[in-house]
């Protein structure tokens, strides 16, 4: 199987932490350059001088804002220009808070929307033409079980992230010609700070302990377990590995058995 990324240039976002981080670890070990991006120099900075260097790869970082979209397009087109290219994508921004969908504000909507499927479009637009002039191209979008199921709580997010995976199909089927594929990973339940943020929120609004609403989700879970982030990060470096060359447009699930859905 050929998971060799030598000479490939990947472009992690939200990597300062969990699955991000995870991600840019796994394939800078397959000898990938990895560039970090996300909003905490400090971290991008310490997870840099951490990634593998198999074939001495010189890996890199970039502060980002994925609320502010203009600044994004502006700081990712000056770095095209200079002559950089990048042959794997990994969209991955933190989700929006939990709430139910009717009672949340329409400037919560718009600020996921664009922070998910607008920063998205952002990166392919300025990134496609050199995929395309080196015949290589993965475009990986870390979403949420939620396109499948959406989960009670997080009105926003499953608004947010379907429109996500809807936008990943279509384009999927657009590049398909040049050889560059699209698709989703969809992590269920997995040890990160957000997971633990949701879980505390859930016990404060319904007074149950942290303990008590994490038994539960445990529960929903065949596994009996949570996920680890470098699991999540394993699916998605076979996704970006010439291995999967002939997989494109599909939503690949993560989650221990928990989504009940084919």
């Amino acid at each position: 199987m050929d998971m060799n990324l030598e000479g490939k240039h990947a472009l992690v976002c939200g990597s300062s932490q969990g699955i991000g981080r995870a991600v840019a670890m796994e394939l800078a070990s397959l000898g990938a350059t990895v560039t970090l991006t996300a909003r905490n120099e400090q971290a991008l900075s310490a997870v840099r001088d951490q990634l593998p260097r198999p074939l001495e790869q010189e890996h890199g970082y970039f502060t980002s804002d994925f609320d502010r979209p203009e600044a994004l397009e502006t700081v990712i087109r000056s770095r095209v220009e200079e002559g950089r290219r990048y042959h794997i994508l990994i969209n991955n921004s933190g989700g929006p808070p939990g709430g139910p969908a009717h009672s949340a504000k329409k400037d919560e909507f718009t600020a996921a929307f664009q922070r998910h499927l607008i920063c998205n479009q952002t990166l392919l637009q300025a990134l496609l033409p050199g995929m395309r002039e080196d015949g290589y191209g993965r475009i990986i979008n870390i979403i949420s079980t939620s396109v499948k199921e959406p989960i009670p709580g997080l009105g926003v997010s499953n608004t947010v992230r379907g429109a996500v995976a809807s936008w990943a199909k279509t384009i999927a089927t657009e590049l398909a010609p040049d050889g560059i594929t699209v698709n989703n990973v969809l992590p269920g339940f997995t040890q990160t700070d957000r997971l633990k943020r949701l879980f505390e929120g859930k016990a404060e609004k319904t007074g149950q302990s942290f303990e008590q609403v994490e038994q539960a989700a445990l529960g929903q879970v065949p596994m009996g377990r949570f996920g680890r982030p470098e699991e999540t990060a394993a699916a998605i470096a076979f996704l970006a590995s010439p291995a999967a060359a002939y997989i494109t447009g599909v939503s690949i699930p993560v989650d221990g058995g928990r989504t009940k859905g084919i």
